[in-house]
């Protein structure tokens, strides 16, 4: 269960990096009594140089009309392709998030997060103390009222729990799909023009894993039915639809190189 320290519980420590995330520490009364939240004129600056980030299994559906879902590395982490070069996302500019593309959940839950305090088997909750949205000067939305949490905190703490459940849930599809051998791997080319009209030379631009409908297809009646119950089929089904936006990222990349 996600909770807001109480003042007794100060010390909790917060472990690891977490994409995005300066410095988040526990959410504390005594602490962020007077914080909150301003808007700011780049609010998605903090994801303009990441061009992949994490996403869950309910995201798959909305994620496929805009980008490339892909699993990638041994744990074969679902990811949304959001450009294809290290530094760029496609999908940011000036701090603005174009608005005709989804927005996978993990950016939307910032500047809250949620830390493992494993000593007391549970969830902290935690805010960026450096995000640029996060002030102690007069601040649009607080954190805290008067002794309680206020209803924005409320609403964060509800879709951090949200989210942590259907990262729990996505862990345990991907599991399934590992042990039934479902993950082919694939490599992505992109093969431009140079400026005589003669075709570039041709660059790898992804490595990652797929599943393919061979594989769907080879399942037995019995899985089949378990993966159309569950609602897997469906997210097999989206993650292969969405690996024909490699073309968008593409083309959205030649036009911001040739805009520059």
């Amino acid at each position: 269960m996600a909770k807001a320290p109480k003042k007794e519980d100060n010390q909790v420590s917060v472990d690891g990096n977490v994409m995005f995330y300066k410095n988040p520490q526990p959410l504390a009364k005594d602490k962020h009594g007077k914080f909150g939240v301003k808007q700011v004129a780049k609010p998605f600056e903090f994801m303009q140089e990441q061009h992949f980030v994490p996403i869950t299994a309910p995201e798959f559906g909305s994620a496929a009309a805009s980008f490339p879902v892909i699993f990638a590395g041994d744990e074969k982490t679902p990811l949304a392709v959001m450009g294809i070069r290290a530094g760029e996302n496609l999908f940011v500019t000036d701090g603005q998030f174009a608005q005709d593309f989804y927005m996978p959940a993990f950016a939307r839950r910032y500047p809250f997060v949620l830390a493992n305090d494993k000593a007391n088997d549970r969830f902290v909750v935690c805010v960026d103390e450096d995000a640029e949205c996060v002030t102690n000067k007069k601040p649009e939305r607080n954190f805290f009222e008067k002794d309680d949490t206020s209803e924005f905190t409320k609403e964060a703490f509800q879709f951090l729990q949200n989210f942590e459940r259907d990262r729990q849930a996505t862990q345990i599809m991907v599991e399934r799909f590992k042990a039934l051998d479902l993950f082919e791997s694939k490599e992505m080319h992109f093969q431009g023009q140079n400026a005589d009209g003669s075709p570039a030379e041709r660059q790898k631009i992804a490595d990652y894993f797929a599943i393919t409908e061979d594989k769907l297809r080879a399942l037995d009646n019995k899985t089949l039915k378990e993966f159309t119950d569950n609602g897997y089929m469906a997210v097999a089904h989206a993650h292969m639809i969405s690996l024909g936006n490699w073309q968008r990222l593409v083309n959205m990349t030649l036009r911001r190189a040739s805009a520059n």
